[in-house]
């Protein structure tokens, strides 16, 4: 009778996103992917882990890949649909990689979500026929802004001669929408903007931010004070350790980050006060968790999830770093 009814169900159902016919699956036969473009960072390892504690509460297994570049991308679909995955949730190493994404998901008959970054296509617009879970990258960048204006505020600082290194990656829609926010919440607080310094990162990692800082701080030493920001609180650190290579003390710097993951949680432990002042904390937790259920509810039900749904964060700082991280559950 169990398998008569995992026949029947398999005969059900229709995709309705243009990936083709799609059955829907009994919950026990479900398998889907989780690939993600760093899967050495704090932010994606709590993705990863939240996606697979729930796989174990639910009932369906997760499989765990690394898509760094488009063809290892590519790569992890096959390999998801050689192991008889139904569909994957992704945060692409590249947006503009979406067309190709798609049309491999197309080729296996799988559904894919993206989380994080969003698909784009040949247009430069979102493919807003894949579901979207991401943050709301201009109000979060907003809310970057808003907490480096207040603290300038409450050290004193005269916005008309401080400095603000702004690590940016402009190739990634996500990254220019939250700089872009930061940018703007700090000209409306009285900042001046060109004494906003670009530093262009290579990658969304420390080493590479800190490569990108170095010149830019040994350029304009005559500047006092900075702030700094970028799209993840990994970069942010990178600047702030080359502003301490540099000499700058941590009084003298305010850097504020976005995602609230493990990368923070070590910095607020040292004992020794930096400028990393604080970061905008999102639930990586909850994005994972909720990627791979809407995906799973999408696989067994038919239930296509929302287009683009949108998250903000939760300033952390030193102080109450780790009530933060246990309301939202990082």
């Amino acid at each position: 009778m169990i398998r008569f009814l995992k026949s029947s169900l398999l005969v059900l159902g229709v995709s309705s996103l243009g990936f083709g016919a799609a059955p829907l699956y009994a919950q026990d036969d479900v398998k889907i992917g989780f690939i993600v473009k760093k899967p050495e960072q704090a932010w994606f390892i709590n993705e990863q882990d939240a996606a697979s504690k729930l796989g174990k509460q639910k009932g369906f297994d997760v499989v765990r890949l690394s898509g760094e570049d488009g063809q290892q991308v590519l790569s992890a679909i096959d390999n998801l649909n050689s192991q008889g995955a139904q569909g994957f949730v992704i945060c692409p190493p590249d947006v503009r990689l979406g067309p190709a994404i798609v049309n491999r998901a197309k080729k296996y008959g799988m559904k894919v979500v993206t989380v994080d970054d969003q698909f784009v296509g040949s247009d430069g617009k979102p493919i807003a026929s894949v579901p979207h879970l991401g943050m709301s990258g201009y109000k979060i960048g907003q809310q970057v802004g808003e907490t480096i204006a207040k603290e300038m505020k409450a050290r004193g600082w005269d916005p008309q001669s401080v400095a603000a290194l702004r690590i940016s990656n402009n190739e990634l829609p996500t990254a220019k929408e939250r700089t872009d926010g930061a940018t703007d919440a700090l000209i409306e607080a009285g900042f001046v903007k060109d004494n906003i310094f670009d530093a262009p990162q290579q990658n969304t990692d420390t080493s590479s931010a800190f490569a990108a800082a170095s010149p830019v701080l040994s350029k304009n030493g005559d500047f006092e004070h900075w702030v700094i920001y970028a799209l993840n609180e990994e970069s942010v650190l990178g600047g702030v350790r080359a502003s301490e290579q540099y000499g700058l003390s941590p009084d003298q710097v305010i850097g504020v980050g976005i995602n609230g993951s493990g990368a923070a949680f070590a910095e607020f432990s040292r004992d020794k006060k930096t400028g990393f002042y604080g970061t905008i904390a999102v639930s990586s937790t909850m994005h994972g968790r909720q990627s791979a259920d809407n995906l799973y509810t999408w696989i067994t039900e038919d239930k296509q999830p929302p287009a683009d749904t949108q998250t903000t964060g939760t300033l952390m700082t030193r102080d109450n770093w780790k009530q933060v991280r246990e309301d939202l559950g990082l």
